[in-house]
C-alpha cells in the first residue's frame, strides 16, 4: 500500500470527523481551512448547502491589517471578522471544524478570536 501525502491524511482526518458534524439552519458549521500562507474560515449551513458568511487573510477588509503581520495574527483578525459578520446575520452559536488540522497555532488563535467576538462554540 502506497504511503498518504500529509494532504491526504488531512483530508481523511477531516471526513472522519465530518461524519459526525453537520451544520444546522440554527447551529452552523464554522469551517477552517489553513493553507502554508494564507487562513481561511467560512460558516456553513449544511442542510441548505450554503455558506453564510466567509473571511480570510485574503480578504480586501483585511489586506491592510495583515500586510506585516505574522500569520497568528492574522488568524486572530480573521477569526474576530468572520465572527462579526456572523453576528450580523443572525448566527450566534456555531459547531466548530477544524478540518483536519490540529487544533494548536493558527486554528486555536482564529477560534479563540471567533469566541471573544461572541461566536459560542
Amino acid at each position: 500500500m502506497a504511503k498518504l501525502t500529509r494532504k491526504e491524511q488531512r483530508i481523511r482526518r477531516h471526513q472522519r470527523v465530518r461524519k459526525n458534524l453537520a451544520g444546522t439552519p440554527e447551529r452552523p458549521r464554522l469551517n477552517v481551512f489553513r493553507s502554508v500562507s494564507d487562513i481561511y474560515a467560512q460558516v456553513i449551513d449544511d442542510q441548505a448547502g450554503h455558506t453564510l458568511v466567509a473571511a480570510s487573510s485574503i480578504d480586501h477588509d483585511l489586506r491592510a491589517k495583515t500586510s506585516g503581520v505574522n500569520k497568528t495574527e492574522q488568524a486572530k483578525l480573521v477569526g474576530k471578522l468572520v465572527a462579526e459578520r456572523a453576528l450580523e446575520k443572525g448566527v450566534t452559536k456555531v459547531v466548530f471544524d477544524r478540518g483536519g488540522f490540529r487544533y494548536i497555532g493558527r486554528v486555536k488563535a482564529l477560534a479563540d478570536a471567533a469566541r471573544e467576538a461572541g461566536l459560542e462554540f
